[in-house]
């Protein structure tokens, strides 16, 4: 029954991108200037089923399609970290018979994508209390993480019962422990020695922020390294986001001027 409806959906999504001019999109699109580093909350599963009159499992699965077309793209436009939002410390919340699937779907992706990630070069990076994943999740993380070990592509950070005050809090303790043991001392901490203690540790904080669904809160994701990064927010279902929402995304955040806290450059005194 999923694969019928996939089909359909599918055919449905490639109607409608036909309609869109990609290449005067792509044109647009500075190679020199793109983000270093996307992060993405993967949020509107549920809702793309039920409108659909589909259990949620129709739309995770759905959600799936997604992710994979997105990795393909940033790979292409040689994007250096991609995050994106696959289960929260919140997530266990939820009915287990969905959290099972949500498991079942994450080791079904890895064993499934491995070949292909590692052809185009990405490096798997789960995050997270990954310790509490079931037993077949962990597994599964650590063939994708040896397999892609020295990939020098696309790192691809995965969240996985993943919050950010969780993070912020790990990182304040080892923090406090290194100084307790003498390794640290107080007046040697400033906000890159923080950066250096949570899960990005080494990577870039994001130049943009996708948020698909229409929603409008980070969802405790990455609470720190968000500080001054782009947000784009889009009412689009994670299930339907493709490739040309993200190069909308990308035109959108290289027509803004980032200022971190400074002026405009026509409002610079010299």
């Amino acid at each position: 029954m999923y694969n019928r409806i996939a089909r359909l959906w599918r055919q449905k999504e490639s109607k409608d991108l036909d309609g869109a001019d990609l290449e005067k999109l792509l044109a647009k699109i500075d190679r020199n200037r793109v983000p270093r580093h996307i992060a993405i909350i993967m949020d509107g599963n549920g809702r793309w089923a039920n409108s659909r009159g589909l259990p949620r499992f129709f739309g995770h699965k759905a959600g799936v399609e997604s992710l994979r077309d997105i990795v393909r793209a940033c790979s292409e436009f040689k994007i250096q970290v991609l995050t994106v939002y696959a289960f929260s410390t919140e997530n266990w919340k939820r009915p287990q018979e969905e959290v099972n699937v949500l498991m079942d779907l994450l080791v079904e992706y890895l064993y499934k994508e491995i070949d292909e990630l590692c052809r185009e070069g990405v490096k798997l990076n789960p995050i997270g209390k990954l310790d509490e994943l079931p037993a077949g999740v962990i597994k599964a993380l650590q063939m994708a993480v040896e397999r892609s070990r020295t990939n020098e592509g696309l790192i691809l950070n995965l969240a996985l019962n993943y919050g950010g005050r969780t993070e912020i809090v790990e990182a304040v303790r080892n923090i406090a422990s290194n100084v307790k043991k003498g390794i640290l001392s107080i007046d040697q901490i400033d906000g890159n020695t923080i950066s250096g203690y949570l899960y990005t540790s080494g990577q870039p904080d994001p130049d943009l922020l996708i948020r698909p669904s229409g929603d409008f809160r980070i969802s405790n994701f990455l609470l720190w390294q968000l500080a001054y990064t782009e947000f784009w927010l889009t009412p689009v279902l994670w299930p339907d986001f493709r490739r040309v929402h993200l190069m909308r995304a990308i035109v959108d955040f290289q027509s803004r001027e980032r200022r971190f806290g400074g002026l405009k450059k026509n409002n610079r005194t010299t």
